[in-house]
């Protein structure tokens, strides 16, 4: 490899992943000038319970399937690196893989609650961040307390493609036609969604690494 990759990373439980996920990161690809996207598939997110949430496996597959012909990276490496939380998860990446340089995607849903997030300055002070619109979020986003400390670190979204080189932290909020699918409703109407991405053999599940 030469030169530097430029690597957005979209973490999320991915449950199921679906076309929105598939939307957002073609998005940021083009809006961000990315070299490739790659989905953090969690083993198990300290925010949400575990009600509900369909094997790594199935989740795993069921990302596969949406990142099909697209620069889009699926893995569950945090299940290999042993991390549990974001702030973890992001200085053992920069350790391994340090020709790459790293850009935070998230939803504004995300943004609203990252005050919630262990060690979320530190988050903030490791990576720049670029938050997404979603429908019904962007005002408790904007009024949230992480966004009362980050205010000051915002760029203009027309300065998007120069992440690399603005000084930490920093963040960028960009806008696009929001996709209205959404993970929770596809469990609604089918809570076994999941059994369709089970392999026959558990132990033939890729857990990818970049």
């Amino acid at each position: 490899m030469t030169g530097t990759q430029r690597i957005g990373l979209l973490g999320g439980s991915f449950n199921p992943a679906h076309g929105g996920h598939r939307r957002i990161s073609l998005f940021v690809l083009r809006a961000l000038e990315l070299d490739e996207v790659w989905w953090l598939v969690s083993p198990g997110n300290p925010l949400k319970s575990r009600e509900g949430m369909a094997p790594l496996t199935a989740r795993v597959r069921s990302a596969m399937v949406q990142a099909k012909r697209a620069p889009i990276r699926v893995t569950a490496i945090e299940r290999q690196l042993g991390t549990r939380y974001t702030v973890d998860t992001l200085k053992a990446l920069q350790r391994r893989y340090s020709k790459r340089e790293f850009v935070w995607l998230m939803g504004s849903d995300n943004l609203a609650q990252f005050h919630r997030w262990r060690d979320w300055r530190n988050i903030a002070r490791t990576v720049p961040i670029a938050v997404m619109a979603r429908p019904g979020y962007d005002g408790r986003a904007l009024a949230s307390p992480a966004m009362g400390w980050l205010r000051r670190s915002v760029h203009p979204a027309g300065q998007a493609k120069n992440w690399m080189k603005w000084r930490l932290p920093a963040l960028v909020l960009l806008r696009f036609r929001p996709d209205p699918t959404s993970a929770t409703a596809i469990r609604a109407a089918d809570p076994s969604w999941h059994r369709q991405y089970l392999p026959s053999n558990p132990t033939s599940t890729p857990y990818a690494q970049p």
